[in-house]
């Protein structure tokens, strides 16, 4: 599903429950003997709900942008990287999967029009660029910094500020990057090592109901001009 190609996508019929009780099962059993014995479960309450939800979404946004077409939803790996943590559990405790902007490329640093992230007692829910690889923050901080494009996405902001959203990003650096005046009006913004906003949490009763597409839908709806934002600002 590339290039603003359409197909009928699952119907989202909401997950096995609104509490994530298998996950707070996992989050006690991290042992794969475990989760073979449950992974029926792990699929056909939470990974298949998740893909059709993520697809029936994109379907209705698609057209939301016009200037930078959306990919395939994406679903990630229950599995963690445990190549370099102390925390040697094998599996996340959530499932997360997002749609970005097609052609972009995949993971954190893409523009996503949409992340959602659901566990146990763990309802999160994005639009932006959560980091950025050094030559797209570079883009970043140079449009940040020109009063056009920076004074337009501090209006964005603001707006979507007022509407409940939350601004945040990966990382956060102390003082504004060397050679910026740390009085600049956007000095804030310029410290980000990349930027999304959490929309409000959407309530736990959504989870096993087909209205969570409608309340996804109109989150987005409102996060467009932002996505558009770095994704313009990216390219």
């Amino acid at each position: 599903m590339t290039n603003g190609a359409r197909t009928t996508a699952a119907r989202f019929e909401g997950f096995a429950d609104r509490e994530g009780r298998f996950f707070r099962a996992l989050a006690r059993n991290q042992r794969r003997e475990w989760f073979a014995e449950h992974r029926r479960e792990y699929e056909e309450g939470w990974l298949t709900p998740m893909k059709a939800l993520l697809g029936e979404v994109r379907e209705r946004i698609d057209r939301l942008f016009p200037h930078h077409p959306l990919g395939a939803p994406k679903v990630f790996r229950i599995h963690r990287d445990v190549r370099f943590a102390k925390d040697k559990s094998p599996y996340k405790t959530h499932i997360g999967g997002y749609v970005a902007i097609d052609g972009a490329g995949d993971g954190p640093s893409v523009p996503a029009a949409l992340y959602v992230h659901i566990g146990a007692g763990e309802r999160f829910v994005a639009a932006g660029q959560y980091m950025m690889q050094p030559d797209q923050l570079a883009r970043f901080r140079e449009a940040v910094l020109d009063d056009r494009r920076g004074a337009e996405l501090a209006a964005l902001l603001r707006k979507l500020g007022r509407a409940g959203f939350a601004v945040g990003s990966h990382d956060v650096l102390q003082r504004v990057p060397r050679g910026i005046d740390p009085a600049h009006p956007r000095a804030e913004l310029l410290k980000r090592k990349g930027l999304i906003v959490t929309f409000p949490e959407p309530p736990r009763h959504l989870l096993v109901s087909h209205a969570l597409v409608d309340w996804l839908v109109k989150g987005v709806r409102r996060a467009v001009p932002l996505v558009e934002w770095l994704a313009t600002v990216g390219e």
